[in-house]
């Protein structure tokens, strides 16, 4: 008698080694926002969102303050499209693909919300000064994403991980600045200078 493949291949495979979801949590996807959706979403300050296209998959983060994604329905979200790197591996995605993956956090919270929906990049001028921070920096784009599926995550991952403990927070010399990092990487990066660079981006030219 052969021995089990130690490499899962299939659904049955993987039912097998975890079992059937409960009840509960089977049932609790849903394919609007409810009220307890969008005060989550009215909370966070961060999510994370993954898409794809035919050459990869990418997870990127997004920040600001809470609030900053707008609930336009109870199937629309906006998200707004912060200057960054210019890499643009998110828009380039959902060009190609418009399925995404949304995780939001709550600081102090642990369970997260987790929408599924496809997106489309817009640019209409009354959309994106809805968005604008002090009235003036308006976001250079966002997205409006179709919700197609909704659910709340149980906090079991952030109890783990400890994640909004302060006593476990990490000490800035735990690890090397951005600077040095690029300059060990990248032949030719001068590693003071773009620590310096970094600091003016996350201080006086944050948005």
């Amino acid at each position: 008698m052969s021995e089990p493949s130690p490499v899962v291949a299939d659904t049955d495979h993987l039912r097998d080694l975890y079992g059937e979801p409960g009840e509960t949590a089977a049932r609790k996807m849903r394919d609007r926002l409810d009220a307890h959706c969008r005060r989550f979403i009215a909370l966070s300050p961060f999510l994370t969102i993954a898409s794809t296209s035919d050459t990869g998959t990418d997870c990127s983060p997004r920040g600001d303050a809470p609030g900053f994604v707008q609930v336009v329905d109870d199937r629309t979200l906006l998200l707004p499209d912060r200057r960054g790197n210019n890499i643009l591996d998110t828009l380039q995605n959902v060009l190609a693909r418009p399925e995404v993956g949304l995780l939001f956090f709550v600081p102090g919270l642990n369970e997260t919300l987790r929408v599924n929906g496809r997106a489309r990049i817009v640019t209409d001028p009354a959309v994106l000064q809805s968005m604008a921070i002090k009235s003036t920096i308006v976001p250079s784009s966002a997205m409006e994403i179709a919700v197609d599926q909704v659910y709340f995550h149980c906090g079991r991952s952030i109890l783990r991980a400890d994640l909004w403990n302060p006593d476990k927070k990490v000490g800035r010399d735990a690890f090397p600045t951005l600077g040095v990092v690029l300059a060990d990487q990248i032949a030719g990066v001068d590693a003071g200078a773009t620590d310096k660079r970094l600091e003016a981006a996350y201080t006086t030219n944050l948005y």
